[in-house]
């Protein structure tokens, strides 16, 4: 291992570590939403809904996040209705088919995430909330969902770290982000064991990051399963 050359290396790929953040936060909060929506609708009881939904997390689970990055980006600019479109001026950028992609590919995996979070939460504060006089829309804002993304949390983090690795698929659309970096700095100096340590040591520490601010916030979302704080003891003495 050449150390000088690990230096430089890191500094390399550590340039292009905001826009690998930058990919994955913006899939992930707007993957979220969608998934939401997804999720309501396999709740919801309406067939059409529910089956729209069913089709769509069927479909993108159970395809390659490689082929729907190819067809977001190379194949729908083959339509020429899509190129004459007010959407050709975000399909045509790679970033955004990226992120397109990555949205999509996470809600269809975030929504039954979601979804069994919502289905943990107990029918008795529901009906408590609705004793309460809590309409349909304040029970679920108030009581159902911070219970749910708490449910959710765990399983949701393993998604979110998943994301955060799904952003070295961008480079194959020309994104330099620290795979596309890694990769060019390969095809510069053919030394693909020292480039790829490094890209793998930031990985690493990101997602390092990511878990530990998950765990932070299953702390704070958990403060009924915390320890109570021990009282002072009073000595025998002191009580007489």
């Amino acid at each position: 291992m050449d150390l000088p050359f690990l230096y430089e290396t890191f500094l390399s790929l550590v340039a292009a570590v905001p826009l690998t953040l930058q990919l994955a936060a913006s899939a992930i909060v707007l993957g979220a939403f969608l998934a939401l929506g997804l999720a309501l609708c396999r709740l919801s009881g309406i067939l059409p809904l529910d089956w729209f939904a069913r089709a769509y997390i069927f479909v993108f689970r159970g395809t390659p996040l490689l082929v729907q990055i190819f067809l977001i980006y190379y194949g729908l600019g083959q339509f020429r209705e899509v190129r004459q479109s007010i959407f050709w001026v975000v399909l045509r950028d790679p970033y955004w088919c990226a992120v397109i992609a990555l949205m999509l590919n996470t809600a269809a995996y975030s929504a039954e995430i979601i979804r069994g979070g919502l289905l943990s939460v107990p029918f008795g504060q529901i009906e408590a909330a609705r004793a309460c006089g809590m309409s349909r829309f304040m029970t679920f804002r108030r009581i159902a969902l911070p219970l749910a993304i708490r449910q959710a949390l765990p399983g949701y983090s393993n998604e979110m770290i998943s994301m955060v690795k799904a952003t070295s698929l961008a480079s194959i659309i020309t994104i330099m982000e620290v795979t596309g970096v890694a990769a060019k700095l390969i095809s510069e100096t053919y030394r693909a064991i020292e480039v790829f340590v490094v890209a793998g040591a930031i990985y690493l520490a990101i997602n390092f990051i990511l878990t530990r601010l998950v765990a932070l916030a299953e702390y704070q979302l958990s403060p009924h399963l915390r320890q109570p704080a021990a009282l002072p003891s009073t000595s025998t003495g002191a009580a007489r």
